[in-house]
């Protein structure tokens, strides 16, 4: 008995030395973080929350309450509606072609080798380069008169088609984009994941005469599945707040067809100095972002339970 007393009360000593230990780090770090992430986090969200119920241009200080006029008004707007279906799309599109070809990509080049790294770097480069200038450098290759779809077209023997002035393709090449740009960041997750999955069950799936593509089925990709999540949490988090990408492409156009909830929020609250209406949509936004998180959260810990 005194044995397992002094083990029990040394074992309790030598936690209580740890956390200890950790308390300069925490008492250091963490009134900064929790500074900076009520100013710019939790204080901008009550004032949006606050500014969401009165007709407020910007200037000065609010005094046309509306109560949820605002909000009545953004739902009641079509072009909501298909900037949330736009928005929807995207995320689509993200789960049923963005993320599977970064799969395929990441299955293809995981291993370490000088060519393998190489085609990483080629196919990661989109994701650094800047939304504008992705933007920017896309809305040249669509331009009906010299882009490169032009001369395609032209090649052809085609008349030429201002892809982006187009209601029916516009929103089309807006997709293209995103799953150019943002493709190889989700290809690097899953090389990571990859690359972390040990030889052995790929060696003992070979042995038992299973081949690429049953391993990658079997033996892979169940090992990643975690990454996998993570990767949907920030597809599904991309989509919400896409915006970089649709400004210099399209503006929102042809006739507000291409926007996204947060380019429609910049557009009708932002620039026509409807900062209450604008309040309105990012309160929406935010409980849309609240709840995907708490969706993701359950399942994670839905999965860390089995």
């Amino acid at each position: 008995m005194r044995t397992e007393g002094f083990a029990i009360t040394r074992k309790a000593s030598a936690t209580s030395w740890r956390l200890d230990g950790r308390l300069p780090a925490i008492a250091l770090m963490l009134p900064p973080a929790l500074l900076l992430f009520t100013v710019f986090v939790i204080l901008p969200l009550i004032d949006a929350g606050y500014y969401s119920f009165f007709k407020w241009n910007g200037y000065g200080s609010p005094t046309d309450f509306v109560g949820l006029q605002n909000y009545i008004q953004v739902l009641d707007h079509p072009v909501f509606y298909r900037s949330l279906l736009n928005t929807m799309i995207i995320l689509v599109v993200s789960f049923v072609v963005q993320m599977p070809l970064a799969l395929g990509l990441a299955l293809l080049i995981y291993r370490k080798t000088p060519t393998n790294t190489f085609f990483r770097m080629v196919f990661f480069i989109p994701f650094i380069l800047a939304e504008i200038a992705s933007g920017l450098i896309w809305s040249f290759v669509f331009d009906g008169n010299v882009g490169l779809a032009a001369g395609l077209f032209r090649s052809l023997g085609l008349e030429p088609v201002f892809v982006l002035a187009d209601k029916n393709w516009a929103f089309v090449a807006i997709t293209v984009v995103v799953v150019w740009k943002y493709f190889g960041f989700h290809m690097m997750i899953y090389i990571a994941a990859l690359q972390s999955v040990p030889e052995e069950l790929i060696e003992a799936a070979k042995i038992e005469g299973a081949g690429r593509g049953a391993i990658a089925r079997y033996v892979l990709i169940p090992q990643i599945k975690s990454a996998l999540v993570v990767s949907g949490f920030f597809a599904v988090a991309g989509s919400l707040q896409l915006f970089d990408v649709v400004i210099p492409l399209t503006n929102g156009g042809p006739s507000n067809s291409t926007h996204t909830i947060v380019s429609y929020l910049y557009t009708f609250g932002l620039l026509r100095f409807r900062m209450g209406y604008g309040s309105a949509v990012g309160v929406l936004l935010f409980i849309a972002a609240v709840t995907v998180a708490v969706v993701y959260q359950t399942q994670l810990n839905r999965e860390a339970r089995r």
